[in-house]
């Protein structure tokens, strides 16, 4: 990761803790807390920022909108791993939320992460807080993650066909992905060629990420993954290697990867940072 990105995350970081400080109940502080300082790449985050960046924004003006997106993302996992959902045990190599803190108490530090991230927007961003509070409701809801969710849920007795299960993913794991792209785009000048590309490199990449992590899952070890496999690869449902093989599943992540690199270089300015990010499909 370049030193930039490497800043970036440092700085999403402090910018996490600080609006975690804001929290006045302690108990609850701490259950979000476990699982937003728990790791992770900040993957959505820093492609918020690299998009300021690039079109030579103010990056520090972005941070608590990066905050913001980090926290929905966070609350999709502690939901996620609840015995309702997926009934996970290990997230990022420690033990879920739940199972540290209990499922009621999970629950509601999800929601106030969920609840949280819009309230910084709005604080934040008097002048395209609406905004922003729209692409990532959006993304988030009925017709983005909690769609793709859903499908997911509704697939566990059916198998699915390629272009359902590419909806699914592209609403489930490919909609925060989009979310960071676009609201990066609302802090900057874009050229209307390259939002066009922006947004075809950020479908390709949403979907080209969870081909990856549905490979690792039939590829790797719990201890390598630091969580549990995915239920759907273990009850082989609904994943791309399961529909494809894992060398059909490769070759797609590998077209996904052309497709999100293609539109990269269409742009009008150097997009090192999104490049670098990108590279974690290859990894």
């Amino acid at each position: 990761m370049s030193p930039t990105l490497t800043d970036w995350q440092t700085a999403i970081n402090h910018t996490l803790d600080e609006q975690l400080a804001t929290v006045v109940n302690p108990h609850l502080r701490a259950a979000m807390a476990y699982s937003v300082d728990a790791g992770g790449k900040r993957l959505r985050p820093l492609l918020l920022l690299s998009v300021v960046a690039m079109y030579d924004g103010v990056v520090a003006e972005a941070l608590p909108a990066a905050a913001a997106l980090e926290f929905v993302h966070t609350y999709s996992l502690i939901h996620d791993d609840l015995p309702a959902m997926d009934n996970d045990d290990l997230r990022r190599g420690q033990p879920t939320n739940h199972k540290q803190f209990g499922e009621a108490l999970a629950i509601l530090a999800g929601d106030a992460l969920l609840t949280d991230a819009f309230a910084i927007l709005s604080q934040h961003y008097p002048g395209k807080g609406a905004e922003l509070v729209q692409i990532l409701a959006e993304a988030a809801g009925s017709s983005g993650m909690v769609a793709g969710q859903v499908l997911d849920m509704d697939g566990e007795q059916t198998q699915y066909d390629l272009a359902t299960l590419k909806q699914m993913h592209q609403a489930k794991t490919g909609a925060l992905i989009q979310a960071g792209v676009a609201m990066g785009s609302l802090f900057v000048a874009i050229p209307e060629a390259d939002q066009a590309a922006l947004a075809d490199f950020a479908a390709a990449f949403g979907l080209g990420f969870q081909i990856k992590d549905d490979i690792n899952d039939v590829t790797k070890t719990t201890a390598e993954l630091g969580k549990t496999a995915d239920k759907d690869v273990a009850e082989h449902k609904n994943t791309f290697p399961e529909l494809l093989g894992l060398a059909g599943a490769k070759q797609a992540l590998a077209t996904q990867f052309q497709l999100a690199t293609a539109a990269l270089n269409s742009l009008t300015v150097d997009a090192a940072d999104l490049k670098s990010i990108l590279a974690v499909l290859q990894a």
